[in-house]
């Protein structure tokens, strides 16, 4: 015991920084406790600390080391689409009614087809896409006596299979991006206990054409622990969802978002679907082709780009994050190829941090990848570039709030609600955290921590621990940043 508590007296003594004259280039001693606990080594470990319009860094630990950034890399795809393409750009999505209009009205007759072609928006989800087509009605169409076309070719990215990063198929996260990406090409399941019948009951949205949900569930006894595993979902048949195992009445009302089985196949399903919901006669088919070179009937724009890069980052939504990577090479080179949006992040790193930016690996905008790679100076620069450029407020509104909202609505730091802007990163062998935080003192420090460890998920308090850390510097502390 006598040993232990020396060892760690000797380790708080060795990692006590000091601030009066210069950078720390030592962990503070509590995140080095924790990181111990974890059992994750400090060599493991990217910290970079500096107060906003300092002229260095007041914490930098192996700050230049290229770590893979997880969700970080969000950050990066937001701030260059906000600072190329404005907070208040948007997604069009044209549309086409090629042939005979007759009778315009509730009972109107398209001799023709109804085209759609998609540019890349991230939020035509279900609402939306019900909003287009009822947009669809307002130009007096009830009956469509030929196709739906839908048009995917603004984008030209690889289809990988979506279990192919993780083995995870049904997880929404690994949906792929599509330049006509319809709800994420996910389905939400909502499990309501009915006790009379010994049942859940299920329900599906959005609906989708030509797909069976079996309605209910038996209802089990025990504890609500892995209901999903108990459930037995049968996913793998894109024409049903099967349920094979009970459903714990302790549970009460649960949802489940799921990637659809046949990602190929969604679009054409839930336009039909949703096109017969509102009352419309479909002839012929929902499928694949081109759009005409003439001006569209109408367009459907988005919502503003600052409202997408809220989602995405309070969120940490993947398809969103690389719908709008591709956007960016698409906008600014004329191809929606992971390519042409490379060479437009890597542009635009060199134009922000000039050599610094060397270092950076940018594989599809959104940090679902093993190749990514960003040092913490290397963000913890672009986030002071952010806070002096003029789309500071959305990025930074943007970024989950410690405590109240997204990916830190729950914290194990109380002091750092409200006080902490910060966007989160986790994969296998990953996790980090950064952003903007408020000091005691009043004073904005930018964070980034990132560690790269097979108990990464283990090292979650030492990140608290550092976040706690800075939001406990004094003014004093900092006279050595300035």
């Amino acid at each position: 015991m006598l040993a232990t508590l020396l060892r760690r007296a000797a380790l708080a003594c060795l990692f006590t920084p000091l601030w009066v004259n210069a950078a720390s280039d030592a962990l503070p001693a509590e995140v080095a406790a924790a990181l111990e606990r974890a059992g994750v080594p400090a060599s493991a470990v990217s910290v970079w600390v500096q107060e906003v319009g300092a002229s260095k860094a007041l914490l930098s630990w192996q700050a230049r080391q290229a770590m893979n950034p997880a969700s970080l890399m969000k950050l990066v795809t937001t701030y260059a689409a906000l600072d190329l393409l404005g907070p208040a750009w948007t997604w069009v999505t044209p549309v086409w009614l090629q042939g005979v209009l007759h009778n315009p009205g509730p009972q109107g007759v398209l001799e023709g087809n109804v085209v759609i072609k998609g540019s890349g928006d991230p939020k035509l989800v279900l609402e939306r896409v019900w909003l287009l087509l009822r947009r669809v009605q307002q130009q007096g169409v009830h009956e469509i006596r030929g196709d739906i076309v839908l048009d995917r070719s603004a984008f030209n990215a690889p289809e990988p299979s979506a279990s192919d990063f993780d083995g995870e198929a049904q997880r929404p996260y690994n949906v792929r991006p599509d330049a006509l990406l319809l709800n994420y090409k996910s389905v939400l399941l909502s499990f309501t206990p009915d006790a009379a019948r010994g049942v859940a009951n299920v329900a599906a949205d959005p609906p989708l054409a030509g797909v069976r949900l079996e309605p209910s569930v038996p209802l089990a006894a025990g504890a609500c622990n892995d209901w999903r595993g108990g459930v037995k979902a049968e996913l793998a048949d894109p024409s049903a969802i099967r349920w094979a195992g009970s459903y714990p009445a302790a549970c009460g009302e649960k949802s489940w978002s799921l990637a659809y089985a046949d990602p190929n196949s969604y679009n054409a399903r839930l336009i039909e679907a949703l096109w017969r919901e509102l009352g419309g006669s479909l002839s012929g088919s929902v499928r694949d082709g081109a759009a005409p070179l003439t001006r569209p009937t109408f367009e459907f724009a988005s919502p503003a780009l600052a409202d997408v890069v809220r989602d995405i980052n309070k969120f940490s939504n993947n398809v969103m994050a690389q719908q709008l990577f591709l956007t960016l090479g698409l906008q600014r080179k004329g191809s929606g190829t992971p390519e042409a949006a490379r060479e437009v992040m890597r542009a635009w790193l060199e134009d922000k941090l000039g050599e610094r930016a060397a270092g950076a690996v940018i594989d599809n905008g959104s940090g679902l990848s093993r190749e990514a790679r960003l040092s913490a100076e290397l963000l913890g620069r672009l986030l002071l570039s952010a806070w002096a450029s003029p789309v500071m407020p959305e990025l930074m509104s943007s970024l989950p709030l410690s405590g109240l909202d997204g990916t830190l609505r729950r914290t194990s730091a109380p002091a750092s609600v409200g006080r902490a802007h910060l966007k989160t990163g986790s994969l296998r062998d990953v996790t980090g955290v950064a952003g903007y935080v408020l000091t005691a003192g009043g004073r904005r420090q930018v964070l980034v921590a990132i560690v790269n460890h097979p108990n990464a998920n283990a090292a979650r308090p030492a990140l608290d621990a550092l976040v706690q850390w800075t939001l406990n510097l004094r003014p004093g502390a900092m006279a050595g940043a300035n």
